[in-house]
């Protein structure tokens, strides 16, 4: 693992120690990695640092199609408007009160349901782009 990190290290011009700053993790921890796995937290931090997935770091194998379709900041910014809007109107009763199976909904069902829908938006967002990806043809012969 650590050897992925130091090449993509490498290949984004930064050094490990340079990371290791960035990231907040105390100096030398990265070069522990060769003997000891990283919790799920860190590996995760570090994956997306990079923009890749923990598969990756964890195993070599090639980032996965999610990845390739990863959400630009256009992306998160359309997504925060959107969620915005939604929370505005769930909040205010804009359209009514929110209920569920004839009972209104409080504030805490509110907040898992936008994180619902954000994890959603965010999901479609990268399918779509999957999907109506003007190049996805263009290698095929």
């Amino acid at each position: 693992m650590y050897d992925r990190i130091k090449s993509l290290c490498k290949k984004h011009g930064i050094s490990v120690n340079r990371l290791e700053q960035e990231l907040d993790i105390a100096k030398g921890s990265l070069c522990k990695m060769n003997t000891s796995k990283p919790s799920v937290e860190r590996a995760q931090k570090i994956a997306d640092y990079f923009g890749v997935t923990v598969d990756y770091l964890m195993n070599g194998e090639e980032a996965n199609q999610i990845n390739k379709f990863a959400l630009n900041d256009r992306d998160k910014k359309d997504i925060a408007k959107d969620m915005e809007t939604i929370r505005a109107k769930l909040v205010n009763k804009e359209d009514g009160p929110a209920s569920f199976d004839g009972e209104n909904i409080d504030e805490a069902e509110v907040e898992l349901v936008l994180d619902s829908i954000e994890m959603m938006l965010k999901r479609l967002k990268r399918i779509n782009k999957e999907k109506y990806n003007p190049y996805k043809n263009k290698n095929k012969k």
